[in-house]
């Protein structure tokens, strides 16, 4: 079976999406299945020749970047003028096209060829249609264009993808009108590997610091919707009990956000015991999850959160909301501990935590490797995926039947 995946970008930086579509594909290739992506990227992008599936990128790049009022469409919508032609011209030689995302000029190419194609498609939402924006302009201008594009790629699709039941229930009051073929089918990770004292020696060096000294990790988007401003308060409300303990705060600052909460952070004293070494991958970012006493993620929504699994899978306790749709999960496996996504929420969070003796922390370290293995480890995921996307095809005659009985 032959899949086209379309996304905007295969930056690592981007998150969660690129992540999980290349560790499916990976997944995927012991079920016969060959993976491409077509991406908006420029094609001397570095990330483009780094990425391990093959990747044509069809942007233009910074070089012919427009100017004026166009110069705001590049930038927030990914326009790419040779994506329709190129989409147009290839489409036909794929079983099957996943697009994933929302809100970008890759779903408004795919809108304008796939539902004309006669190759079937899929769309991944990737938790882009939460309510939780609602009531605020940008939520305004997306219902305005809900009627011209995403919901007719989403009525259109021949299956409308979802983690959980959470983000699908969620998803069906967040725009008008709302159509769509839902299929659960889950999310996941590979696993961690690598040699563990070579990791947390490289993520140590890079910090220098931190020092040996025990933390808590947050890692992820600097962004407004993970709550950070909460997990700066409530580790001011532990620090002065907990001396021992920092804090770091590891990913891009999407949107200039971390100055203002390192401000914060001064103003409650702690501002030498909370490190920001930006985004972080490889070897650093393994040993930062290896090395850490906990992971926490306050998120005001978040869809799956692949650091989440991540951490599972490092048998590290999740310190996470109840917007963190796997929070049931985690919960039921005992892997980590649940708060509401305010400011006593988290407070009481890091405090229950850092209460916790240490055998209480060693059980929940190995629930949490548990919960990973059991239900997030990608060839779970990559299964079930692999059997929606093979029946989707196989109804539309364009399945190899070794592809269908590989995944059964």
């Amino acid at each position: 079976m032959r899949v086209l995946e379309i996304i905007a970008s295969v930056d690592p930086r981007g998150g969660g999406a690129i992540e999980g579509l290349l560790r499916q594909a990976e997944a995927r290739r012991a079920f016969a299945t060959d993976t491409h992506i077509v991406s908006l990227d420029a094609p001397d992008d570095g990330w483009v020749g780094a990425c391990p599936v093959p990747t044509f990128a069809v942007g233009s790049g910074m070089l012919s970047k427009p100017s004026g009022p166009l110069n705001w469409l590049w930038a927030h919508y990914g326009y790419a003028p040779k994506f329709v032609p190129w989409l147009k011209s290839h489409v036909g030689n794929y079983d099957i096209v996943v697009v994933n995302g929302l809100w970008n000029y890759a779903t408004f190419g795919a809108r304008q060829v796939l539902p004309q194609s006669g190759i079937p498609y899929a769309v991944f939402v990737h938790g882009m249609l939460d309510p939780w924006a609602r009531g605020s302009l940008k939520h305004a201008l997306k219902q305005a264009l809900w009627p011209l594009c995403e919901g007719p790629l989403l009525a259109n699709a021949n299956a409308v993808l979802f983690t959980t039941e959470d983000e699908m229930r969620r998803a069906r009051n967040t725009f008008w009108p709302y159509r769509a073929s839902e299929r659960i089918v889950g999310y996941g990770t590979a696993d961690i590997v690598g040699d563990p004292a070579h990791q947390v020696g490289a993520f140590r060096k890079s910090l220098p610091a931190l020092g040996d000294r025990s933390f808590l990790l947050f890692l992820g988007r600097i962004h407004p919707k993970k709550g950070c401003d909460l997990l700066v308060t409530a580790f001011a409300g532990i620090a002065t009990e907990h001396p021992e303990l920092d804090l770091v705060v590891a990913g891009p600052d999407q949107v200039g956000w971390r100055s203002q909460l390192e401000d914060q952070a001064r103003a409650a004293g702690i501002e030498r015991r909370i490190h920001w070494p930006g985004a972080v991958f490889g070897d650093i970012k393994w040993g930062a999850l290896r090395a850490c006493d906990a992971f926490v993620l306050p998120s005001h929504q978040e869809n799956f959160g692949v650091a989440v699994a991540e951490a599972l899978a490092a048998g590290k306790p999740v310190l996470i909301t109840d917007k963190v749709n796997i929070w049931r999960e985690v919960k039921s496996d005992a892997a980590g501990l649940i708060a509401t996504d305010d400011a006593a929420g988290v407070c009481d969070l890091l405090a229950r935590f850092a209460a916790l003796a240490e055998p209480e922390k060693d059980a929940m370290r190995k629930a949490a490797r548990d919960c990973f293995l059991r239900r997030f480890e990608i060839s779970i995921p990559a299964k079930r995926l692999g059997r929606v996307l093979s029946e989707v095809a196989t109804a539309h005659g364009r399945t190899p039947a070794m592809a269908t009985s590989a995944i059964s």
